[in-house]
């Protein structure tokens, strides 16, 4: 394996890695940069974009700009972010986009201030590039006829090697639903496009059982090998709020996995004990906040890096907006925010 893979290994092995998720949906390819150049500096080491060609080239153009201010901001970058791009099965709500029938349509514009990227305007056509298919629109739409989503389809056997030729370096596959055989040739493919580098699963138990969550793992783990990353997504596309409940669901899902993989039983005691080398790597995701890495240490679950998207973008969305935004000022500022999550998450990474 490469360098690189050996630095991403490290990171996981470490607990260093966090990965900010600008959304699987989101193609705004300006707003990807911005996110991507404040976290690159606040040591982010992985960045989750859409499979989209032109949004891989403006994350790697971010980081670029991020390596280039970090002497002057005082910051000290070693590790050059891991890009990642994603990609989902039919079914599954981080690849979908939002329609609004505008024939049956209220005009009530409950749909607009709930949209947490700005993907609806007034005249209600959703903008597919912002649309990162989060179902708030539909939660608080009073009728349930004018809502619908569509699979955002992509030809992912030549889509994904451009990606992988822009610099991506990672590939991660939300497989939330129910049908396995069909996720599993994915999967295959996945591995056979990218089978130097790390590839990721992203599942949760909201859609999973259990049982289904563990065995989807284990036929994964069985391609993947020690290439595997699993995205534990609690509650997906849920952290809006900075507290424990939003986050809780996370711990849980990453607990359920460490108990079937990363756990062993202590005969003399009847425990469970973690083993000294993961089965599985899993990143803690879905309703991941900054309190998300305490709450795992105060209840014990161990975890090989955070996952962010909803509350990560959330906290930066005023600077990211900004019309000065490439003013140096400005970008300090949002670096500290997104230092502070950062840290509190994974601790120092660029010491």
């Amino acid at each position: 394996m490469s360098t690189r893979f050996e630095e991403m290994s490290l990171l996981l092995e470490t607990g260093k890695y966090f990965k900010l998720v600008c959304g699987a949906g989101n193609e705004d390819a300006e707003e990807v940069k911005r996110l991507t150049i404040l976290y690159a500096l606040a040591g982010a080491k992985g960045m989750d974009v859409s499979a989209n060609v032109d949004v891989v080239k403006a994350c790697m153009e971010g980081i670029d700009i991020a390596f280039n201010l970090a002497e002057r901001l005082g910051v000290n970058l070693k590790i050059r972010p891991f890009i990642m791009v994603s990609v989902g099965m039919p079914g599954d709500h981080h690849v979908r986009k939002s329609f609004i029938n505008l024939d049956t349509c209220l005009k009530c514009d409950l749909c607009i201030p709930v949209c947490p990227t700005d993907a609806i305007p007034e005249s209600l056509v959703v903008i597919k590039e912002k649309c990162i298919g989060c179902g708030n629109c539909s939660a608080i739409c009073p009728r349930q006829d004018i809502i619908h989503y569509e699979h955002n389809e992509k030809k992912l056997r030549k889509l994904l090697p451009e990606c992988l030729q822009a610099g991506a370096e990672q590939i991660e596959l939300h497989a939330a639903v129910a049908e396995d055989e069909s996720i599993m040739q994915e999967w295959k493919m996945i591995s056979e496009i990218n089978p130097n580098g790390h590839i990721s699963m992203c599942l949760d138990r909201l859609h999973l059982s259990n049982f289904a969550f563990e065995n989807r793992v284990t036929k994964a783990k069985e391609i993947a090998k020690e290439r595997l990353i699993i995205q534990s997504d609690g509650y997906p596309m849920s952290g809006g709020e900075d507290d424990f409940n939003t986050t809780l669901q996370a711990i849980a899902t990453a607990d359920v996995l460490n108990k079937k993989f990363n756990m062993k039983l202590r005969k003399k005691t009847n425990t469970l004990i973690y083993k000294k080398i993961n089965e599985v790597n899993q990143l803690l995701s879905g309703g991941t906040n900054s309190l998300t890495a305490k709450l795992a240490r105060q209840t014990g679950v161990k975890f090989q890096g955070a996952s962010l998207g909803t509350f990560a973008r959330q906290i930066v969305k005023k600077v990211v907006d900004d019309k000065n935004f490439y003013d140096q000022d400005v970008i300090n500022k949002g670096y500290l925010i997104a230092r502070e999550l950062v840290v509190a998450n994974v601790g120092e990474i660029n010491e």
